[in-house]
């Protein structure tokens, strides 16, 4: 056998995965890239031992390759403990495609991103994330099978954004009732940050409440339009992490808990839809729990749309996605008061909880 010479190119570009700080002993890492579509995307696969690494394509311009490197490491790793506390047969995946969704998002580029993702066998299953729309995995089911998230008149279960908002508003209400004694959110009152799909949702939930509802997101047009279909208040302050708010709901990209923001907040609790909000596992959660402040931890509320595209794979139905994604609620109040009982963070908790399912799975193999 015959092994050919590593140069120093290749070597460095190697250890750019190997040595990036969310590598997390992922199974596989796959680049696509493809010149007459102008495709390039990264397949990021955690773990496989509770099944089939499941997990959103999101396309977002990111600054360089190494940021939507580490952007794939840590969101696929999150959907490895997003499906194994929920109870999921899944595993950890997850793509991101570099580039604008609005501008550079072609039928094409995605048909052939499919191919890639085909390739893979279902060691992979795609669906939507942010940048992408039902539509878009509508076309991908047209070249393969490895999607979930599909329409319903095509048979699956829809636009996953609106059960995603309602896990997020259980696993809110369940933190309520660790910090306030009671899960009525009546009267309470909540920033949200960012209002797309999810944040929208989780608005109208927490509307038809009684919150008193704050909104931010960059978008002033979509800020007007859901200030006015559901009686919210667009935040108007300088620091929107100073709100004198009762909850902070992080709802748009990750990392918005991190050193600079944190001796800020005013909020008792932090309970939001978007993935890997702290910044720093360990540490922010450490900080978030010195300060008092009750924080549910993303990948376990917001596993509502991994439960609702789940279904198209068992073909259970509404109701049952309903009644796991209420699970939601059960599964972060145990959460938190695992955290105060054995004074660790929350998010280690949780971590907790899902490795030992993975630990169980590997010794019955």
């Amino acid at each position: 056998m015959t092994t050919t010479p590593i140069d120093s190119k290749t070597q460095s570009a190697a250890f750019s995965v190997f040595g990036n700080t969310a590598f997390d002993n992922h199974e596989q890492v796959v680049f696509c890239q493809d010149k007459d579509t102008g495709l390039k995307a990264i397949i990021g696969v955690h773990n496989t031992v509770l099944g089939p690494a499941l997990g959103g394509t999101r396309m977002w311009s990111y600054a360089n390759e190494s940021e939507a490197l580490t952007d794939v490491l840590r969101l696929s790793r999150g959907m490895t403990y997003k499906s194994a506390i929920t109870g999921l047969n899944l595993g950890g995946g997850k793509a991101v495609i570099i580039g604008d969704a609005k501008t550079q998002k072609t039928p094409e580029l995605m048909m052939k991103f499919a191919e890639f993702v085909h390739r893979l066998g279902g060691t992979y299953i795609t669906a939507e994330d942010v940048g992408m729309e039902t539509a878009d995995m509508d076309l991908v089911r047209t070249v393969t099978p490895y999607v979930t998230g599909i329409s319903e008149e095509k048979g699956g279960a829809g636009n996953p954004s609106p059960i995603t908002a309602y896990g997020v508003f259980m696993g809110m209400k369940a933190a309520a009732q660790h910090a306030f004694g009671s899960a009525l959110l009546e009267d309470r009152t909540v920033l949200v940050q960012g209002i797309g799909h999810v944040g929208e949702s989780l608005v109208e939930h927490l509307s038809n409440e009684g919150a008193k509802v704050l909104i931010s997101d960059i978008n002033q047009e979509r800020l007007q339009a859901v200030r006015d279909k559901y009686h919210a208040t667009i935040y108007a302050g300088d620091n929107l992490y100073e709100a004198p708010v009762d909850i902070y709901a992080p709802c748009a990209l990750g990392a918005t808990i991190n050193d600079e923001t944190i001796g800020h907040f005013k909020a008792k609790i932090i309970a939001g839809a978007a993935n890997n909000q702290l910044a720093d596992e360990k540490h922010h959660g450490a900080m978030l729990k010195e300060r008092g402040i009750v924080y549910a931890p993303d990948f376990v509320i917001n596993a509502g749309g991994i439960i609702n595209v789940y279904a198209e794979l068992e073909h259970y139905g509404r109701a049952d996605v309903i009644r796991k994604t209420e699970n939601i609620f059960d599964t972060t109040l145990e959460i938190l008061q695992m955290s105060d009982r054995e004074d660790i963070t929350s998010h280690q908790a949780a971590f907790n909880v899902a490795q030992q399912r993975i630990d169980a799975r590997k010794r019955s193999n």
